[in-house]
Parts: C-alpha cells; structure tokens; sequence
C-alpha cells in the first residue's frame, strides 16, 4: 500500500523530520483560504500514486491567486499515467542550495534492508542507478542488530555529502529505518532532501510503501487504505482475488501462476512489446474467473491486445478452453485481439475446443506472444490512421495554403506523435512507417516536392534521427 506525499509526510513531521508547511486541498476555493497559512511562493503537487508527476505537469508553481486558481483547477481531474488527481498538495517553497536522495530498501539478493543516499537528488533516482550507479552510496544494515549511528554517517561521507550536514542527514536515516520498521515499510525514500541556504534539511518529497500482508497489524494505516487504494483496476482485481499489476504498456497479459506470467511478461520485452499488466488468475480457470480476468484487461484503455498464457495441470486443458469460451460469450463485446496459448494435460483437446472465430490459438509461447506484440502494433496503427481522418488533417485550410507542404507535413508530424504514443513510451520508427504513406497524399505531383524529407527537414523531426 503506498501512502500519498502528504500522508507520508506527516508521518515524517510526527518523527521529527522538517517538512515543509503545506495543506491538502480538493478544489480552488480550499486552495485559497489554505495559501493563507501557506503563504508564497508555493508548489502545487498532484496527489497521486505514481512518479515523473513533475514531467507530466503535475507540479507548477505559484506566486499570486490568479497563478494559484489556475494551476490549481489545470491540475485537478488531470490523468497522470492512468491516475486522476483528484487532492493537490499546497506547500510553502523552499529556498534551495543542494538536493540529495536519501532512502531504505530491501536488498533481496542480499536479504538486508540497504540504506541509500545520493548527490543526484530531485531525479529519477532509477535512471541514476542505472547509468551512474557509482553516485549512489549504500549501506547493508543486519535485521538482527539494527542500525548503528556510524553507518549513517558512513554512508553520508561515501556519497560526498557537505561535511557541515552530515550530522543532519545522519539523523534523518535513523529516524527512517525507525519508522521503515514500526510501520512494515517496503521501501521507504526522500526525494529530494533538501539543504537550504541557510543549511537547514528539509524533506521536500517523501515516499513511504507498506507490506499489504502486515496491515493487519497498522491498523491506524489500514483504516485509510480506501483513500491510498490508487489505481481503479487494481482496486477491482483485488476484489476478484487477483494478483494485478498495472504497467504502462499495450499488450495485456493473463495466466494461471506467478510465474508463467512473469514469463510472459520477459517474452513481450524480448519481442519488443510493452506488458500492460501483471494477471495472474490463480489454479484453474473457470469461467467467471476468465470473464473477471477479462473485464479487469479490457477496461485498461491502454490495452491494444491480449495474450493468454495457461497451463493445464491439475485443471485440464479442455475444461480451461471451455471456460475461457464461456467467458468470451458472457463479455458483450470484445475489442481487443486475442491470443490464447495453452499447454499441459489435455492441451491439444483444449485448442480444438477455443472458439476461433473470437481468439487465435497459438501451440507454443514464442507464438503467441508475438502474435500478441503484433496485433498490439497494428491496433497501434489503426488508431494513427484513424485520429488522421477523424482529425480532417488532410483538409488545407485557408491559411494553410500559403504554407510549404513540407511544414503541413511537419505540423501533422509534431500533432500524431503523441497520440501513437497514447501514453506509453512512444515508438518514433512506427509512427514514420504510418506517416510516410499518408504525407504522399499531401504532396502535388510535382518533382521539386519529392525531396521533402531532406536533411534540414529531417533535423527538426526528432524521431528522424534515431
């Protein structure tokens, strides 16, 4: 269960680490009598589960009321990743010379909690570990022993952390493994913590994650589980008694164990797909637990395809084929291309079973993952081609006319990459496939415009030159 900033931050202020004076607020009008205690400048954050809320425009700043009421009413019922927002934190700026990132997690290669701490703080502190995994210090601490003051200043020191704060910082990591342990944290991180000008430390962002197996004893946290549930479909799998987990991609995934989905997941990757979720619908797969699974994937918009990844153990393959048939009958319309792969005990009676008028059946994984991969690149397309005519972008305007036709083409270019991407991490070599044929239709017959790629033009779209 990850708590909100705000709520993670006022569990920090409670132990005694700074946070900044803030206030949640769900409309304009709160926003206003809150600045009042407030005061500006203030930062104005979306209150939502997920990180880059900065990069997708959910946090901006103000420093009057009519900043204040419009950056307020921009962010409220904004989409950030799948995530409404529908609360706003209001928080007093801070004047800043260093930030830093500080956090415990669990290591589980090593079995330990680990202590992090960083100069490159305010970044995805992810993308650090990835490439400059050498500006991030870390200190293993023993379940057993707890944490001892010399490590935190260890660590500090390790991470080049200015001499005069050491102490400050110090203190913040043992009051986080403090609460990393009283409230079963997952992973527990603050970034940025911030030093001031006047070298004070400030926890400008907090992180807090708790083991949903150890609610039962955060009774205080659980009784606020509703409020921090985050998104809707893992929410509702949750009632159905799934393993959900959503992801950012366009290939929906569903089996019947951990890992035939993990596998799953690692064969999309490999065929250059995008997972859109973790589903695991447990032993057996009868058929409301299929039509469940199934209502869970299809309400994902950001879904293009679906594969099926079934294994028939003690459940026999026909009688998975069935209910994943029953299934499909009971759901009124599917939209999405379906790809069911199934293997073990009565395997081959169960591909003889599917209705293939709805699903395609693949005998192998590879295949049907691919299949899947493709049918989500090509639903991809279609919707390209589809924004284009519904858009009347091939209709030149009056004021277009004057205008080159490399730059409509360019225009066109700078509008439609978004919306290929549709929020997912975009794929520029698809959206120049889609496009090429649909820029000829703009071009006049004319052998001085066949050159309207050229080089000057092929440097202002990014997307060209990778």
């Amino acid at each position: 269960m990850r708590l909100h900033e705000y709520q993670a931050k006022q569990i920090f202020a409670e132990s005694g680490i700074p946070t900044p004076e803030s206030r949640v607020v769900t409309d304009t009008d709160e926003a206003v009598h809150a600045i009042q205690e407030v005061g500006y400048p203030a930062v104005i954050k979306a209150q939502v589960h997920v990180g880059g809320r900065g990069k997708a425009g959910g946090i901006k700043f103000a420093t009057n009321h009519s900043d204040l009421r419009t950056t307020v009413t921009d962010i409220l019922g904004m989409d950030i990743k799948g995530y409404t927002v529908e609360e706003v934190l209001i928080e007093a700026g801070v004047e800043v010379d260093t930030e830093m990132y500080v956090g415990i997690t669990m290591d589980r290669s090593a079995g330990e909690p680990t202590m992090m701490v960083s100069t490159e703080g305010g970044v995805d502190i992810e993308a650090v570990a990835d490439d400059t995994p050498k500006l991030i210090a870390k200190e293993h601490i023993d379940p057993a022993f707890g944490i001892y003051p010399y490590q935190t200043r260890k660590v500090a020191y390790k991470a080049g952390i200015p001499s005069d704060t050491v102490s400050d910082v110090s203190s913040v990591l043992l009051t986080l493994y403090t609460l990393y342990t009283e409230y079963d944290a997952t992973d527990i991180e603050i970034n940025p913590l911030m030093i001031t000008e006047s070298r004070d430390i400030v926890a400008a962002d907090a992180v807090m994650n708790i083991d949903d197996d150890a609610l039962f004893r955060q009774s205080e946290l659980a009784a606020h589980e509703h409020q921090v549930a985050g998104d809707p479909l893992e929410a509702k799998a949750d009632e159905y008694g799934f393993d959900y987990v959503r992801l950012d991609g366009n290939v929906g995934i569903i089996g019947n164990g951990a890992g035939l989905v993990m596998a799953t997941l690692d064969l999309v990757d490999h065929y250059d797909g995008k997972p859109a979720n973790f589903l695991d619908i447990g032993g057996g797969a009868k058929a409301e637990r299929v039509a469940n699974a199934l209502d869970i994937v299809c309400a994902d918009k950001n879904v293009d395809a679906i594969v099926f990844n079934i294994f028939g153990g003690i459940t026999r393959g026909d009688e998975v084929a069935q209910g994943i048939n029953d299934a499909l009958s009971r759901v009124n319309t599917i939209s999405k291309d379906i790809v069911v792969r199934l293997a073990g005990t009565n395997a081959q009676e169960g591909m003889e079973v599917l209705n293939t008028d709805i699903v395609s059946v693949e005998s192998t994984l590879e295949a049907a993952v691919a299949q899947a991969v493709a049918n989500a690149a090509e639903a991809s397309q279609w919707v390209f081609y589809s924004t284009m005519r519904h858009a009347s972008l091939f209709k030149v305007s009056r004021e277009e006319k004057g205008s080159s036709t490399p730059s409509r083409c360019l225009h066109m270019a700078r509008i439609l990459l978004p919306v290929l991407s549709r929020g997912k991490e975009a794929r520029p070599w698809l959206a120049l496939r889609s496009m090429i044929p649909l820029m000829r239709r703009l071009m006049p017959r004319k052998p001085t415009h066949r050159s309207f790629l050229s080089p000057q033009h092929s440097l202002q779209m990014p997307f060209l030159r990778q």
